[in-house]
């Protein structure tokens, strides 16, 4: 069949479904997605290690208790899980698992580690699963496993599943593992996470600029903002409460999705504004506890390293910011439905609870959380007004080109005769305060064409050259003498070594001492296919990484010219000077606001002499994973070559990398 795909068009500022043809293998499209998040499971050692032990403790109960042990393995993934039930002595085990490519990659890891008499792998959803005569399971399970949750615990639908499976698949009194699972919260202060949330106020010319009160009323979106809190510095928050346990769920009993608010009381331990709520959860393997893995962010224990992607922590914002007085009692209420969660903070415990928190204003579902902590950026606003203001004469006409940006604003404030703003959603234009506009074929001739750029479709750095082509297109709009800011871009590299983010393009190879190689080549199939070897968005804040080599401006795009018609290229290398494995190349974008005012969408400081990088915290930077990692002796007697070229007809760039001794 044929099958319509996703493709960012950095030339129209859209996403293109492109119908690709009846041979294209559409698993790995998904499987592109959902590999990453299998390797990284496989390799959570910590975690693997927890589920083994738990496993084995409830095969041995039901053993004591004269039972034959029956397991249903919901979400089995490569059948690990399984595998290891068997092997602590399970009589059989039916492996559940929807996502086809992972479902023939389980059967193959089944087949080959012998356990294909004791393992049935059901490609099926766990609520299509039939039990009885000419069923996917004579009999329901005594033991159930599950590897089901999320950053959010529940986001990924385990309480409709666990509902489901009690109900019907498996017996009352069964065991469990995990056996429970318990979410904590801590309510903080913090001006860097609240500005993930709302619009701070901001001086442009010694005037203070208010965000509008709709924004400011707002109670924002529910979704859970979930992160790498291990890199949020303890020092950037405030703890008001202590670290709450809000509610458990044992999965060994019947199981509701129901709506359900569970609260805690706690006297405030200090004074400050109650504006974030930080929450992780663990997982009890074992009915008495003693075999826990925690989610909990890395600083709450300093000296082990337990690093994860597939589950980190969650921030929930409040509805309103509260002041809170150190004594204080409070309460803190967590709801759920059967999939999210949010929180609201009270004077003490009500009947009703808080109803769902949704974004009146628009700003919400139109800026995301990185977005509105680009805008709240102090200094980043700083180099904006600075550019501007060197370029604004009195009868100034200017044009925007940005998504929901509030350059328009700080033009007006610094003197534009007119400003006129394009932008591509009705609500991004609702958020930016400004006169009638006239259609494009009235707008007077454009002294200053200013963008950021950023545009909400942009995945890729480069994806923001929009901005390039959008100048194009108004080139008969503007004057001969026409200011473009910024004036140019440019593209950076620098090849690193990363702390962790290499887990996910590692092999597994065996895993708790079962042979897993199908899975390395159902990835590697994944890898191999048209886009998986170009690069990738991810927030390098959020992974460290060290500077193998100096960074270098691989290409710029002069934005006082049109867009050219021929392809743009260039080759360069990037000589090894600092010893550790260089797995890949972060890329980002470097805007040039005037002569001597440049932003970065990448490294916000010069790199250190060991290597360490300090990344923006409000775009995503461009990685390109090497297909083999290599060990620098950082004597630069070997480099990482590039080469890049810009295709004028699509809007991207292509690129390869390679390393070799000089």
């Amino acid at each position: 069949m044929k099958t319509f795909c996703g493709r960012a068009n950095p030339t129209t500022g859209a996403l293109d479904w492109v119908e690709e043809s009846e041979e294209y293998d559409y698993h790995q499209e998904i499987a592109r997605v959902k590999v990453s998040i299998y390797i990284l499971i496989m390799l959570d050692f910590f975690q693997n290690e927890k589920y083994y032990q738990g496993i084995r403790e409830a095969v041995a109960r039901l053993k004591a208790r004269g039972e034959k042990v029956i397991v249903l393995d919901i979400g089995t993934g490569t059948g690990l899980l399984s595998m290891m039930a068997v092997t602590a002595g399970a009589d059989f085990c039916y492996a559940v698992e929807v996502f086809k490519p992972m479902a023939e990659a389980a059967q193959s890891i089944v087949e080959r580690n012998g356990f294909s008499d004791k393992i049935k792998i059901i490609n099926k959803h766990s609520t299509d699963v039939t039990v009885g005569a000419g069923g996917d399971m004579p009999t329901r399970a005594n033991l159930l496993i599950t590897e089901l949750f999320d950053t959010e615990l529940i986001g990924e639908g385990a309480l409709p599943s666990y509902e489901h499976a009690h109900q019907h698949l498996v017996q009352e009194g069964c065991e469990a593992v995990p056996h429970r699972a318990t979410v904590y919260a801590q309510l903080v202060e913090s001006e860097l996470l609240w500005g993930w949330a709302q619009l701070q106020p901001m001086e442009v010319k010694g005037v203070r600029l208010l965000p509008p009160p709709a924004v400011s009323r707002c109670a924002g979106a529910h979704s859970v903002c979930d992160i790498q809190l291990s890199q949020v510095s303890p020092a950037s928050f405030k703890p008001l409460s202590p670290l709450c346990t809000m509610f458990s769920v044992d999965f060994s009993k019947p199981v509701s999705s129901a709506f359900q608010s569970h609260s805690a009381q706690f006297v405030a331990r200090c004074s400050g504004r109650g504006q974030v709520v930080l929450s992780w959860w663990d997982l009890h393997m074992d009915p008495r506890g003693d075999v826990v893995c925690t989610m909990a962010p890395s600083w709450t224990y300093p000296h082990q390293k337990r690093w994860r992607d597939h589950w980190m922590q969650s921030v929930y914002f409040l509805p309103e910011e509260s002041k809170v007085t150190e004594g204080d009692d409070l309460c803190l209420t967590v709801c759920h439905d059967d999939y999210s969660l949010w929180y609201s903070l009270q004077d003490q415990q009500t009947e009703a609870p808080p109803p769902r928190p949704s974004c009146t204003c628009q700003a919400h579902l139109v800026w995301t959380r990185p977005r509105f902590g680009e805008l709240n950026d102090g200094r980043r606003t700083e180099s904006y007004v600075q550019a501007l203001r060197s370029v604004l004469k009195e009868d100034a006409v200017c044009l925007s080109v940005s998504d929901g940006s509030l350059l328009p604003v700080f033009a007006h404030k610094l003197g534009a005769k007119k400003v006129y703003s394009l932008e591509n959603s009705r609500m991004s234009k609702q958020l930016i305060e400004q006169k009638p506009e006239p259609t494009v074929s009235r707008l007077s001739q454009i002294s200053v064409l200013m963008g950021e750029p950023y545009f909400s479709t942009s995945l890729l750095p480069w994806h923001s050259l929009f901005f390039w082509y959008c100048r194009t297109a108004l080139s008969g709009l503007l004057r001969p003498d026409a200011t473009i800011l910024p004036c140019s871009a440019s593209l950076h590299v620098v090849a690193v070594e990363f702390q962790d983010l290499w887990r996910i393009r590692a092999r597994c190879g065996r895993c708790e001492g079962f042979d897993v190689t199908p899975m390395d080549e159902m990835v590697q199939r994944s890898l191999d296919f048209r886009e998986s070897r170009e690069a990738e968005p991810h927030p390098l804040w959020e992974y460290p990484c060290r500077a193998l080599t100096q960074s270098a401006t691989a290409m710029t795009f002069d934005f006082t010219q049109c867009v050219p018609s021929q392809p743009i290229s260039c080759q360069g290398s990037l000589p090894l000077i600092r010893t550790g494995c260089c797995q890949g190349v972060a890329l980002w974008m470097e805007y040039q606001l005037t002569d001597d005012i440049t932003v970065s969408t990448g490294l916000t400081a010069p790199i250190s002499e060991q290597g360490d990088c300090e990344w923006s915290r409000h775009r995503k930077q461009a990685v390109y994973f090497l297909r083999s990692p290599w060990q620098s002796s950082g004597d630069g007697r070997a480099a990482v070559s590039y080469s890049f070229t810009f295709e004028p007809d699509s809007g991207d760039i292509k690129m390869d990398f390679s390393i070799s001794a000089l």
